[in-house]
């Protein structure tokens, strides 16, 4: 088959390689749409490195069509589909007490396992049985279908640091991700929504998402606006949805007492912060992290697609062919797009 391969850092190329070997209750999909995410360009670029093999497939956020069920007589060839891509032992510490998300035996598609930037992709049978294959919802295409990684994630991370309705929300970064977190928490009843970007494009579509205010944080002053537009309080939440960690201040310093930091995006290996922790002792913030997705969160980023309470499907704005995954990856990299989907055939 052919497939984008990640060959070593900085070196991802469309080849022709082995098609999948299917063992006993494995299901064979034929990918229809594929997104790729700010961490494939993070493996890409060696700065995330933990469970990334060479040569190894990425991309984990797609929706396909089975070619093979395995003998699982719940699905159907040719079935629409979409695969929540990590994989959970489901017998942990942290899989018993609901956590599947932070599993210590947590396999993932695009590292673990090849990944969707193919043809084809193989789902290994024990995945297939602890349910982290869905039917796609009819009214959904294959792209729209693809955002529910994503969507999955930011549903996880807003239930942590707790958005509720009523509240201001600070979103530092108006990625693909940042723009999820916005259009969100708007779901939730956020009643003012503030965001933070360097990208002209990306302020645009922030303000196309929703937000209230958009800053730049290059000419304008994040705190004293956000404290003003807050009659002094400062913001109820912070989402920090880019991996800089000077950010991580950005947001101690536009929170209320009592506010709540998420702390989103993931950041390059090694990467440590200089926290004010005075800020975060006595005006008793809450700092919290997010890490995935569970089947839960899962299930539920796909009733929200399907529901058209919101329309999520135009954060896609650029499309190529498998071919052209070198072109992708740097569209999806130099921010000149929001969403870059890759066809499947």
């Amino acid at each position: 088959m052919k497939a984008g391969v990640l060959e070593n850092v900085n070196d991802i190329r469309f080849l022709n390689v082995t098609d999948p070997v299917l063992e006993p209750g494995d299901l064979l999909l034929r990918v229809k749409a594929a997104t790729i995410c700010g961490t494939d360009i993070r493996v890409y670029r060696g700065q995330k490195t933990a469970s990334i093999r060479y040569p190894s497939i990425l991309g984990h956020e797609f929706a396909a069509q089975i070619i093979d069920t395995g003998g699982h007589s719940q699905f159907s060839c040719d079935q629409p589909v979409v695969v929540c891509p990590q994989f959970a032992c489901g017998q942990c510490a942290y899989c018993i007490r609901g956590a599947e998300n932070l599993c210590r035996n947590l396999q993932a598609m695009g590292y673990e396992i090849d990944g969707a930037f193919a043809e084809y992709v193989r789902i290994p049978r024990h995945a297939v049985e602890s349910g982290n294959v869905f039917s796609m919802p009819e009214n959904l295409t294959y792209e729209q279908a693809s955002l529910a990684e994503p969507l999955a994630c930011v549903i996880n991370g807003q239930q942590l640091v707790n958005v509720k309705q009523g509240e201001s929300v600070l979103i530092l970064g108006a990625g693909p991700i940042g723009l999820l977190h916005l259009m969100l928490a708007r779901q939730s009843g956020a009643h003012k929504i503030i965001v933070s970007e360097l990208n002209p494009l990306r302020r645009e579509a922030a303000l196309k998402a929703g937000a209230d205010l958009v800053i730049d944080p290059t000419t304008d002053d994040l705190k004293s606006i956000t404290i003003e537009a807050t009659q002094g309080l400062g913001v109820d939440v912070a989402i920090c949805a880019i991996g800089l960690p000077v950010l991580i201040n950005d947001a101690v310093c536009a929170v209320r007492s009592r506010g709540r930091i998420s702390l989103f995006a993931g950041f390059s290996a090694g990467v440590k912060a200089e926290l004010d922790v005075n800020a975060i002792h006595y005006n008793e913030l809450s700092v919290m992290g997010s890490f995935g997705l569970t089947r839960r969160h899962f299930e539920n980023a796909l009733h929200l697609l399907a529901s058209r309470t919101a329309d999520f499907g135009w954060l896609i704005t650029h499309r190529y062919p498998l071919e052209k995954i070198s072109e992708a990856f740097a569209m999806a990299e130099h921010g000149q797009a929001i969403k870059v989907a890759i066809s499947g055939n």
